[in-house]
């Protein structure tokens, strides 16, 4: 028996495919090479579905975007919002080298755009005027970006490791010159049940609750 064909090539597959190569090594590391061998493939050949890497990153974004929920536009405005709020950080976790590319791109597609509309389109259905509705989805993207980026940043969350790796570096501190920060470490992350992922939705809840006072007090 021959071999099994691989399935043909077309632009959906080769954004999957560097989706999936990026999550693994990064989005720096990503070549059209690197992304032809993991797709089986040769570089000129993905020239053929794309003309570029900048098209491929723009592909790319859109794929992120596309796996975000947009804000309902029925019920309650700020649990469509925070619920979309929630499901961004969660593709930023999935994808952890989309943060700083998610509103750079000079050629935003489709998902891009209409992902933007309805955010804007949530916001003034709370009632907020345009300057509230600029300031509050600045606020809210700076607040998910900075929090994505942040965790990327930060060592494994795996259960238990993130405190494994804080008790290694935290072995050094010195407790008379750094009091505070050594009984922060000691009695709030090295106890049990310690998670960094918890202050995200603390915080994007305290946002929503300054939001939602803004759009009664009118």
């Amino acid at each position: 028996m021959g071999e099994t064909a691989r399935p043909s090539l077309n632009r959906d597959h080769v954004l999957e495919g560097a989706v999936a190569l990026a999550d693994e090594i990064g989005i720096e590391a990503l070549t059209i090479r690197k992304l032809a061998t993991a797709l089986g493939t040769k570089p000129m050949t993905i020239y053929h579905y794309v003309s570029s890497k900048e098209e491929i990153v723009n592909g790319m974004v859109e794929r992120v975007y596309s796996e975000i929920e947009k804000p309902s536009t029925e019920g309650d405005w700020l649990a469509a919002l925070r619920q979309r709020c929630v499901s961004a950080r969660g593709a930023l976790n999935r994808h952890r080298w989309a943060a700083p590319l998610m509103e750079s791109r000079t050629a935003p597609g489709p998902e891009n755009l209409s992902h933007h509309d309805a955010v804007i389109a949530c916001l003034r259905r709370g009632g907020l005027s345009w300057q509230m509705t600029a300031h509050a989805y600045a606020m809210l993207d700076a607040f998910i970006y900075g929090f994505a980026l942040q965790e990327a940043s930060l060592p494994s969350q795996a259960e238990g490791e993130f405190v494994e790796v804080a008790r290694d570096i935290a072995a050094d501190f010195d407790a008379e010159a750094y009091p505070h920060l050594v009984a922060f470490t000691v009695e709030h992350v090295f106890q049990p049940g310690y998670d960094f992922s918890d202050t995200f939705e603390f915080g994007l809840d305290l946002i929503l609750e300054t939001l939602g006072a803004s759009a009664q007090a009118g």
